[in-house]
């Protein structure tokens, strides 16, 4: 055998060897386990403080805004309004000729008139008919007596027909007519005076005035204290330095999937000396809180996603965060007393204290003791 061979076998032979050798030599030793930190999204509930000392950006928008058309056709002889105009409920902002809808009236009205005299006719005939029958049976029949009830019941029908032809024509008059629906602001025209124009056909928009909204963002930590809110102070760009007072309108109860927060309309009234306008941007802060003994009673609120029962358990929990360090803490499994489901959380009345740190989602995925990164909320 040769030396090259030789080589070659004694090479197939070592090298798995070696392999099996390091395999084994290798499960003696373990590579230290690597400690993962889980980040969870959390909410500082109560933190009546929190929300009082943050401003939150919104932009201006009408409480009321609608586009006016005709409901009939027909050529414009009156439209006098331009944009920038105030207008009061019930102005007249634009005239079609009314000249045919008045024809059209005056005929379905004298047809009326025509129909009542037939339907009296057609009951006396019927009276008659029937007195001859009850007084004198031979003078006359039954079949006559149902002729006589069939041009009645007929003149009835003609009549109620008509009457509703005659509602249609004075609707359809005073339809030439468009006013105002409120007292607002003319911000925009689609037509020119004189122009023919169609049934529900844009003329004229016109926006209320008299009060101005404001969305704004709310982090789920503090959505459940703004129903608390009593006051907002508003300001927007376009009048540095002045501040106007609003209430809270609405709370809406479907979160963002992205920011995770909550849209807020706020409403305040037009103020006398200045006038804003829908799209102005500006922001608002939480001016007063109804912190009262009553309202702190009914509980501290939690979103949904917060509470949660064990297995082998009836109580229900939450998972509280312990900061320890930076943005760092450890999760606490809490009983917890909880009230009433409201639209906007879980009322906790027992078992959690305000400004305390609870974990909103993901809490049948960690556990006792466990170090986790606080998520910094979005949103305001």
């Amino acid at each position: 055998m040769s030396r090259a061979n030789s080589f070659r076998q004694l090479s197939a032979w070592t090298l798995p060897a070696i392999i099996v050798f390091s395999a084994l030599s290798g499960c003696g030793e373990s590579e230290p386990e690597r400690t993962v930190i889980r980040p969870v999204r959390v909410a500082k509930v109560g933190d009546v403080g929190g929300l009082q000392r943050r401003a939150f950006p919104g932009r201006a928008q009408a409480t009321q805004t609608v586009d006016l058309a005709f409901r009939v056709n027909g050529p414009l002889i009156t439209f006098p309004v331009n944009v920038g105009d105030e207008v009061t409920e019930g102005d007249v902002v634009a005239r079609i000729d009314p000249r045919d809808f008045e024809v059209n009236l005056r005929n379905v009205r004298s047809q009326l008139a025509e129909s009542k005299a037939r339907l009296d006719r057609a009951e006396k005939s019927l009276r008659r008919q029937l007195n001859i029958l009850e007084q004198d049976p031979g003078a006359t029949s039954d079949a006559a007596v149902d002729r006589a009830r069939e041009q009645r019941d007929r003149a009835v029908a003609n009549v109620d027909s008509l009457t509703a032809s005659v509602r249609s024509a004075k609707d359809q008059l005073d339809d030439t007519n468009l006013g105002a629906p409120f007292d607002g602001v003319v911000v925009a025209t689609f037509v020119e005076n004189f122009e023919n124009v169609r049934a529900m056909q844009p003329i004229v928009r016109i926006l209320d005035s008299s009060h101005i909204e404001m969305v704004v963002n709310v982090a789920e930590s503090h959505i459940n204290l703004v129903p608390l809110v009593q006051s907002v102070t508003i300001q927007f760009d376009a009048f540095p330095g002045r501040e106007f007072e609003g209430r809270v309108k609405e709370i809406g109860t479907e979160a963002s999937q992205t920011t995770r927060t909550f849209p807020v309309t706020l409403i305040m009234e037009q103020p006398e000396d200045a006038l804003v306008l829908p799209g102005m941007a500006g922001g608002a802060r939480v001016n007063k809180m109804d912190e009262s003994e009553q309202q702190l009673r009914k509980g501290i609120g939690v979103p949904v996603g917060a509470v949660f029962t064990p297995d082998a358990e009836t109580r229900s929990h939450i998972w509280v965060v312990k900061p320890t360090e930076g943005d760092l803490g450890v999760l606490e499994r809490r009983p917890v007393m909880t009230g009433d489901l409201t639209r906007l959380g879980v009322l906790i009345t027992e078992g959690l204290s305000a400004g305390e740190l609870v974990v909103t989602a993901g809490v049948h995925s960690v556990q006792e003791g466990q170090t986790v990164r606080i998520l910094k909320e979005n949103g305001g």
